[in-house]
């Protein structure tokens, strides 16, 4: 039997660290993140519908999305975000699904599906564990100004758009505390890991 394990966090909490973290264990990691750039490339089906209902104005000169200016109209709008998830979510969701079974048919003794918004989509079904990668609000908040460059004003907005991370934390069968190093993370997974009789 697959373990499904649904792993999740918020902007910026470190999530994509410890997703590779589970290389380690040769346990495979479906990134939803991945999957959603995929079926946006030029010439997809959403790609196409993304540029009928919001316009030339999101692409690049070259004609693929520019991920930033998208982003920029739908984090300030809840129906303009409605609008893409509509779009996107579907196909995003039936790749998953598709990949999950397969490593189901190859008998592996885990699969990760590593899904940001797990609880904002309504996703907790697809898996039947979840893992949260946590940390305070001040880290989350220094730590995607320094990635992305942005204003304080702007990355409390994309911050505020999803379900706060201590939330999560409430609802997830384990969590990993992400303030301190990732040596230190690294070790919780594994003792989780370990409690879920997967090493």
């Amino acid at each position: 039997m697959t373990l499904v394990i649904g792993l999740t966090g918020s902007i910026a909490s470190g999530k994509s660290t410890v997703s590779r973290m589970f290389d380690e264990w040769e346990i495979p990691v479906i990134d939803a993140d991945q999957i959603s750039r995929d079926v946006v490339r030029p010439g997809e089906p959403a790609y196409e519908d993304i540029v009928h209902v919001f316009g030339k104005d999101v692409l690049f000169e070259d004609g693929t999305l520019d991920r930033k200016k998208l982003g920029k109209v739908i984090f300030s709008s809840k129906e303009r975000r409605k609008e893409l998830n509509d779009i996107v979510h579907p196909r995003v969701r039936e790749e998953m699904i598709s990949r999950r079974e397969s490593y189901k048919e190859e008998d592996y003794k885990a699969v990760v599906l590593d899904i940001p918004l797990l609880f904002e989509s309504d996703l907790t079904d697809y898996v039947e564990r979840i893992l949260v990668v946590a940390v305070d609000e001040e880290t989350q908040l220094q730590r995607l100004m320094e990635r992305d460059g942005s204003s304080r004003e702007d990355a409390r907005e994309r911050i505020a758009s999803q379900i706060p991370v201590s939330r999560k934390a409430e609802m997830a069968d384990a969590v990993i505390d992400n303030n301190g190093t990732e040596e230190e993370s690294f070790h919780q997974l594994r003792d989780i890991l370990h409690r879920w009789n997967l090493v």
